[in-house]
């Protein structure tokens, strides 16, 4: 998606890389709905593209000098954006991957250490699906097909939702069927059983 210039565009940057905080204001307004925009075709949370713009405009203020040396700003801007977004989306991504590995193997440690019988991990199952049945609908029908191992973006397109909708759905779905859990047993226990259960 090209990104159309502003008007009076050179001599903006000209002022800019003078240090004019005016016309870097016009700048950042005048490309921000558009990358934002643009942003948002990568299907990441409003947020998250938030986040992208300011950083490319702190950049571009923080090397303002080098402004004058760019023939092209606004298919400079769109490989920036580009590159910003795709860094940003690996980074929550890698992230991700290594907060649920990390609660994995907390979980696998503490469970094999608190439980010891069949009995009881058919105690905590009962009530984990008690917890489950008294959540609202949407959050326990994406609950229910998370752990069947379906990935976001399946539960999204059969649920007529977006994938961020299932990732907030869930982490309530989890947030809610902990505290029920908690409510019933030791917190040391099932805490464990909890993080295993629903992984």
């Amino acid at each position: 998606m090209p990104l159309k210039s502003l008007d009076n565009e050179k001599d903006l940057l000209m002022k800019i890389a003078k240090g004019d905080q005016k016309a870097f204001a016009v700048l950042f307004e005048g490309y921000h709905n558009p990358l934002g925009e643009y942003i948002m075709t990568f299907s990441v949370p409003a947020e998250m593209a938030e986040e992208v713009i300011l950083d490319i405009f702190v950049k571009i203020w923080m090397n303002r000098i080098e402004l004058i040396r760019i023939e092209n700003f606004s298919s400079y801007l769109f490989i920036l954006t580009r590159n910003h977004t795709l860094n940003a989306i690996r980074k929550t991504v890698n992230n991700r991957k290594k907060q649920d590995s990390y609660l994995r193997h907390l979980a696998n440690e503490d469970l094999y250490a608190a439980i010891g019988t069949a009995d009881h991990e058919k105690d905590y199952t009962e009530i984990v699906e008690k917890a489950v049945a008294q959540l609202p609908p949407q959050q326990q029908k994406v609950f229910i097909l998370k752990r069947e191992g379906k990935k976001n973006g399946d539960i999204a397109m059969e649920l007529d939702i977006s994938s961020e909708s299932v990732r907030k759905y869930y982490q309530w779905a989890v947030k809610s069927v902990s505290g029920y859990v908690k409510s019933h047993i030791e917190a040391g226990i099932i805490l464990a059983y909890i993080a295993i259960y629903l992984k």
